[in-house]
């Protein structure tokens, strides 16, 4: 019954698509929300960055970890650390360790060995199978873009994505989509947020503190700047909302408000997912408003961002904000 309601009201919305042109590359739209692509507020002055740590060799822990690693072998693209061997399945050689002869970095680099990643980078775990494979293919085929051009990490994917084969592509799919989202983003409401600069495209609290003004943002840091600096998957984030951003947002997913559709018509009721479709509960409320935006510029296409695409056409900023933001709140 799940599945014929969600074929039933997908096709519903599918009736509202119209076809889009496709834009070319360029500089970013005007509109870009900046927060959401990792820029710092118009007219602030970006704090400095301290100078990059240096590998002297030295071994660094993690606390519930009898493993010991060096910055270098952390950072390492082609095998990155993997704390915690005992917290995922067996991961496949694409994941571990990539294939650095086509400059495919290792997926646990950047998305981490249990698929949870950082505010930057896409939350893959809990992806069902088909969704994900679809989007390796998007990236692979020059339909998945971002609508920042500048926006790196998505360039390397669609670089990865070309030089990976159908069966790592499907080994990759087949160990994310294995292991169930589960809380990772604790979402607060707050007028204010601690002061941050910005580190490869990721919000980090500066280290003498203070706050600023939030206003119409969210700002996803981690938890812990010196665990997520060892890239500890067992460290999460946490987004700052604008005030009563989790009821507007609510309202707008569980009604669509008159500007859209109930996002349970196809991500389920509860927002974890139906059949192919991936669930947005407790996901980062800035890759949630990127894709958005990414869907509304046309600078995303693909099966489901295609279907997607009338949904958000008539969202404001303040509206994606307020719908990444209770999103991210639900308990996946």
């Amino acid at each position: 019954m799940r599945q014929t309601a969600w074929m039933i009201g997908c096709a519903c919305v599918m009736a509202m698509a119209v076809a889009l042109a496709q834009p070319q590359p360029g500089a970013a739209p005007a509109d870009l929300p900046l927060w959401a692509y990792g820029y710092p507020a118009p007219g602030s002055t970006p704090a400095p960055a301290p100078p990059a740590a240096q590998d002297d060799g030295a071994p660094r822990s993690l606390a519930g970890s009898t493993a010991t690693f060096t910055m270098a072998e952390i950072r390492n693209g082609y095998g990155p650390a993997d704390w915690f061997p005992g917290d995922h399945p067996p991961m496949p050689e694409i994941v571990a360790r990539g294939r650095q002869d086509a400059g495919v970095r290792a997926c646990a680099l950047c998305h981490y060995p249990n698929g949870k990643g950082r505010a930057e980078n896409a939350p893959v775990s809990g992806l069902p199978v088909a969704y994900f494979i679809q989007q390796m293919h998007d990236y692979r085929d020059g339909r998945r873009r971002s609508a920042d051009p500048k926006k790196n990490n998505t360039n390397l994917m669609i670089a990865i994505a070309k030089a990976m084969t159908d069966d790592e592509i499907r080994a990759a799919a087949e160990y994310f989509g294995s292991m169930p989202w589960t809380p990772w983003i604790r979402v607060v409401e707050s007028a204010t947020v601690p002061k941050t600069r910005i580190a490869g495209g990721l919000f980090v609290g500066l280290p003498g503190g203070g706050t600023e003004p939030l206003g119409q943002r969210i700002i996803e840091m981690p938890e812990d700047n010196a665990r997520e600096a060892l890239r500890d998957p067992r460290s999460g984030f946490v987004a700052y909302v604008p005030v009563g951003s989790l009821a507007k947002g609510e309202a707008l997913v569980t009604t669509g408000g008159g500007r859209t559709v109930a996002c349970g018509v196809c991500h389920g009721a509860d927002l974890k997912g139906l059949g192919p479709v991936p669930g947005i509960a407790g996901r980062s409320p800035s890759y949630s408003a990127r894709q958005m935006f990414d869907m509304q510029t046309g600078a995303r296409h693909g099966l489901w961002a295609d279907l997607m695409t009338p949904v958000v056409a008539g969202l404001t900023e303040e509206d994606l904000i307020n719908i990444a933001a209770y999103t991210a709140s639900l308990t996946p």
